[in-house]
């Protein structure tokens, strides 16, 4: 395993995933600590992928919660099967029945009748979630609990309970302890504010928006294939999208699928008519698209005005 930040470093690079100085530091105190981690940041920003990443850099298997408003225990946590329960005792009714007949009291009937709840009170009848297959797993695991914040403020509470002992209490079955303490990760876009509870439990980390350089290279890396002076191009287009006021900035997924979409096309440069054709894989909002097409024109007429550093240096106004 990882012995220092360095390493993690290297590790998420290998899965394709370029990392800072700090997303690898915190990654690693997390892991160390066995704390989860909070990634919280813009959506698209790749904190999903963070958690891929590290899984598959560690080795180990990635389950995924997935958080939506009206989530509960039991889509989250476990389900118990009441109907197979009941399709067994059905199908085992004559077996019980002549258990039950060689009883000579109704006391030696409740026992030998006790004495065979392991059949009808186990596993076999609990459906796991991605929780408690996070507890339960064989193996060390990490566990994603994805957008958090879309969730209801009561499933975030149950969820402390669960977070805290790495334990689950099932009626049916009693006290089901983690074997191993999985590596969680959950993130939120900040749709509404976590509560202070939950951050205490966790490190935080912050992801924003790459850089220039950073997110060259990851286009780089995804598409190796796009010639150098486009992808140079795109993300300056991409950075300079990012500076408008849109309902939607552009993600890094949004990045690499337009980074593809112009290799594609076989364009050899981010030209007029390549940028307006092209601009709903980046912008899904028809006010983003018209606002960033009026630049577009304004641009061109007024060259003074948005100068190309403004609007991508190569290409927007050809």
């Amino acid at each position: 395993m990882f012995e220092n930040a360095t390493q993690v470093n290297q590790g998420l690079a290998g899965q394709q995933y370029i990392s800072t100085e700090e997303i690898s530091t915190v990654m690693f105190l997390a892991h160390r600590l066995n704390k989860p981690l909070l990634a919280e940041g813009p959506a698209g920003v790749g904190k999903t992928e963070l958690a891929k990443a590290w899984a598959k850099a560690c080795g180990r298997r990635l389950i995924r919660l997935q958080c939506y408003e009206g989530l509960d225990e039991s889509k989250a946590l476990y389900e118990w099967e009441y109907a197979k329960q009941m399709l067994y005792t059905q199908l085992l009714r004559d077996k019980l029945s002549q258990l039950l007949a060689q009883a000579n009291t109704l006391t030696e009937a409740a026992d030998r009748l006790a004495a065979e709840d392991n059949i009808f009170f186990s596993d076999r009848f609990l459906l796991a979630r991605p929780l408690l297959q996070a507890i339960t797993s064989e193996e060390p695991v990490v566990l994603l609990i994805d957008e958090i914040d879309r969730a209801d403020a009561e499933f975030e509470a149950f969820l402390l309970e669960v977070l805290s002992d790495f334990q689950v209490s099932v009626p049916e079955l009693g006290t089901i302890t983690a074997r191993h303490i999985p590596t969680v990760v959950l993130t939120s876009n900040n749709t509404r504010e976590l509560s202070e509870a939950l951050k205490r439990r966790c490190l935080y980390l912050f992801i924003d928006y790459p850089d220039y350089e950073s997110e060259l290279g990851i286009v780089k890396m995804r598409v190796p294939e796009l010639p150098q002076k486009l992808a140079q191009q795109a993300v300056e287009a991409v950075q300079a999208l990012r500076k408008l006021d849109l309902k939607k900035n552009p993600s890094v997924s949004e990045t690499i699928d337009w980074a593809k979409a112009l290799l594609m096309l076989n364009a050899d440069s981010l030209d007029k008519k390549t940028l307006e054709n092209t601009l709903t894989v980046l912008l899904k909002h028809e006010s983003d698209v018209q606002k960033a097409r009026r630049l577009l024109t304004e641009s061109r007429e007024n060259p003074q005005r948005h100068p190309p550093d403004d609007i991508g240096r190569r290409g927007w106004r050809n």
